[in-house]
């Protein structure tokens, strides 16, 4: 259902500079991870997709019972894994995953984190239909995706040309109204909506939605 060779390949050249690269908004960030933590319970147990290197799921392991955290790249998948040895966390699993792979059984989880990701998800749709399966009635969706039809027209028209020299994986344009309809249409409702950035233009949607 995804098309994840090349993107995978892309993330895993890019992966030893990506994790040594600073958070771009780190006020913005934690206001994210505070938000998330508040919706966690200490047993609940929760599926990550698109987890990159593991910082955000190594931030919020210890108010949850225990993590899935997955990627399409192996080599991200690494770096969270070695991260997580260094902090002596246990209760997180990193597994090279999309959450449409028929190992994950339906309605084992409490709660699924995408962060910045939806919007590299050539198959979203479909994504959000796994994610949704995984979780268990009532659970809840925490996401927080750029939305490019928010963005300058020119960063929009840059994309397509780092994309053919190899510098940029698949980007989805879509606007928040949009991604919020595509959620809601894979059996959601939203509950939350906000936007943490702490200066200039916000263009990252935070979304909790709630499976009916």
């Amino acid at each position: 259902m995804f098309d994840t060779a090349k993107d995978a390949r892309f993330w895993d050249r890019i992966a030893r500079k990506y994790a040594t690269g600073p958070i771009a908004d780190p006020a913005g960030y934690e206001r994210t991870v505070e938000r998330a933590r508040h919706y966690l319970r200490a047993d609940d147990a929760v599926f990550e997709l698109g987890c990159g290197t593991g910082t955000t799921a190594l931030r919020l392991a210890s108010s949850v019972g225990h993590m899935v955290a997955t990627d399409l790249s192996r080599e991200m998948i690494a770096i969270a894994r070695e991260k997580a040895r260094a902090e002596g966390c246990t209760n997180i699993r990193f597994e090279v995953a999309t959450p449409d792979e028929a190992r994950w059984s339906g309605e084992n989880f409490d709660a699924a984190l995408g962060f910045n990701v939806l919007h590299l998800i050539a198959a979203r749709e479909a994504a959000l239909r796994g994610v949704h399966r995984l979780l268990k009635p009532g659970g809840l969706f925490i996401s927080k995706t750029p939305s490019l039809a928010e963005m300058n027209i020119l960063v929009r028209m840059a994309i397509p040309v780092m994309q053919l020299i190899g510098k940029a994986p698949f980007v989805a344009t879509f606007s928040a109204e949009g991604l919020e309809q595509e959620i809601e249409a894979a059996g959601f409702d939203i509950i939350e909506r906000a936007r943490h950035g702490s200066r200039g233009r916000d263009v990252r949607p935070f979304l909790v939605a709630r499976k009916r």
